[in-house]
């Protein structure tokens, strides 16, 4: 078997370094032997889907988001039961996909999977030779530290997972600058660490000194109030995350708890829970960052962002930087986040925007969140 391209690439809830092991009996006792790769990508965009189905008719995969649309693609049936073959020419980055037996959407339990679109998925990476800061280097690495807390609201535990940069044991008289993190529709707490390599991209800033040390706090949205059915976005973040998230980080760890050391950030729904938080909340977040998302009104009743914008001094002056950004083949949303950070600056907000080639994926958000955090906390 190859040695993978690079760890990052094939990690996932499961493993870290790859297990595509089997265990076979010998006439010695049991053994361990390579088996296969459920997805094999290369740095020219080659990529080869494999799966074991001996009874199936047929096998396919097909892409959620990426070069491969929602085409159910064949695989070749080979020997001993294996179906695979190579596609070349797919897009550098992060891809969704979906194995298909006989027509029905199975699991491919030897290729790397993340929770999304409120279900559990295959993906897979091909390697982007212009954007290494998510991959794993030979840098200090931070922590990622699991925690449970309670919701005030609804009396449920939580969980959080909290990145801590290296050195944070080591110095115990620091404080740091703390950026809160938000998952899309669909997603967990988990999104940001196996599908956004948030750890190795805040590792490979810092060791390269372009980002400030920062812990980065990844909870989740959904605060669900079982007992009312009609609450679309199931829970009240805004609530869970000033009373109860930000509390919790700030008696636990060793943090600046002022507005000027707090960033606020999420993709998608997450970006539109930033917006409405932040909003809401003037004078608690000098950093704002909305990736993939507006803050026009929408489902979301909290606040009426652009009155806030427009009228609140206080929220104009303690914002440091309201930042955002999109990829430009999301046309449905590139022209109202246009027109918002027109906006946003017409309002004399600080204002920054990034775009880069990109559907609604990870590909877009890893490099729009790399150039925020370059940009917190100066």
């Amino acid at each position: 078997m190859k040695r993978p391209l690079n760890t990052v690439f094939e990690s996932h809830a499961l493993f870290f370094q790859p297990a595509y092991m089997e265990m076979r009996l010998t006439q010695g006792g049991p053994k361990h032997f390579y088996g296969y790769k459920g997805v094999d990508a290369d740095w020219d965009g080659n990529v080869t889907f494999t799966m074991y189905a001996p009874e199936a008719k047929s096998v396919g995969i097909s892409g959620l988001l990426g070069s491969y649309g929602d085409e159910i693609m064949p695989l070749d049936k080979k020997e001993d039961g294996f179906w695979s073959k190579t596609y070349p020419n797919v897009e550098p980055g992060f891809h969704y996909c979906h194995f298909y037996v006989d027509g029905q959407p199975v699991m491919n339990p030897q290729a790397p999977f993340g929770y999304g679109s409120h279900e559990v998925e295959n993906y897979f990476e091909v390697p982007d030779k212009d954007f290494d800061f998510y991959l794993d280097k030979d840098v200090p690495h931070g922590t990622v530290r699991m925690e449970y807390y309670k919701s005030s609201r609804t009396g449920l535990s939580h969980l959080m997972y909290v990145y801590v940069p290296a050195g944070y044991d080591e110095n115990p008289d620091k404080k740091y600058p703390v950026m809160y993190l938000n998952h899309g529709g669909g997603e967990t707490e988990t999104g940001w660490l196996w599908q956004g390599k948030i750890n190795f991209i805040a590792d490979n800033l810092i060791a390269e000194g372009k980002c400030k040390e920062m812990l980065i706090v990844m909870g989740d949205l959904w605060d669900i109030n079982y007992g009312n059915e009609d609450e679309f976005l199931a829970g009240d973040y805004d609530s869970l995350l000033i009373n109860d998230v930000i509390p919790f980080v700030e008696k636990k760890y060793r943090v600046l708890a002022d507005c000027d050391s707090r960033a606020l950030a999420g993709l998608s729904m997450g970006s539109y829970h930033t917006g409405m938080a932040a909003c809401n909340n003037p004078g608690v977040f000098g950093y704002v960052a909305m990736l993939s998302g507006s803050y026009n009104d929408r489902w979301y009743k909290w606040v009426c962002c652009r009155d806030v914008i427009e009228n609140s001094e206080e929220f104009r002056k303690k914002t440091k930087l309201f930042y955002m950004s999109i990829g430009t083949d999301e046309t449905r949303l590139y022209p109202t986040v246009q027109e918002n950070v027109e906006f946003l600056k017409k309002n004399g907000v600080n204002t920054d925007y990034f775009e880069c080639p990109g559907l609604h994926i990870w590909t877009v958000w890893r490099k729009s969140i790399c150039v925020f955090m370059q940009k917190l906390f100066r």
